[in-house]
């Protein structure tokens, strides 16, 4: 078993590029055995974000297919968003479902939280499994409308195997559903 690691000590931190989406810093740091280095990271919000998978039945998962500037495409995966002030992350989850697919849940399971990207970026999503959907819409910020897609949890070797469905944030949020 490995020692106990000291964290490293922040000696400054200066702003180095913004955007309406992005600030990035600059960090220098000193480890415990005197090494120094500047490393730069993404700023997280802190609120974090939520994905959520939501099931119409026990067989069956709800995705959607949005527009991804990332990637300049139209990808498969499950509804997600920011946590907005004041909500919990649950109560996050309800909304984005509303927002996304016009349904809202009643029964919640807590997956997993995951992170992306640590060396990074401080950004956090909790994953949720929601049942007990009924119809239920508000307005959400989207571009255009979601298409919203039914696919059988069995068939899930089906769409880890399609071009549109790749994201690892998806992936995991199946993998976990799959699970359970």
């Amino acid at each position: 078993m490995s020692e106990e690691k000291i964290l490293p000590i922040i000696t400054d931190r200066k702003p180095v590029a913004k955007s309406r989406l992005f600030a990035i810093e600059q960090v220098d740091l000193t480890f415990s055995n005197g090494a120094t280095r500047e490393y730069e990271r993404m700023k997280g919000g802190g609120r974090g974000a939520v994905m959520i998978v939501p099931m119409l039945d026990d067989g069956t998962l709800l995705l959607i297919r949005e527009y991804c500037a990332g990637t300049h495409s139209y990808e498969l995966g499950f509804p997600k968003g920011l946590i907005d002030v004041g909500e919990t992350a649950q109560q996050a989850g309800n909304r984005e479902l509303q927002e996304e697919i016009g349904f809202a849940a009643t029964e919640w399971t807590f997956l997993h939280q995951v992170r992306i990207a640590p060396a990074i970026l401080n950004s956090k999503m909790d994953i949720f499994l929601a049942k007990g959907l009924y119809p239920s819409r508000l307005e959400g910020d989207e571009p255009e409308p979601l298409d919203v897609v039914e696919w059988k949890l069995s068939d899930y070797q089906a769409l880890l195997a399609r071009e549109d469905f790749n994201e690892a944030r998806s992936i995991v949020a199946l993998m976990l559903a799959k699970e359970l």
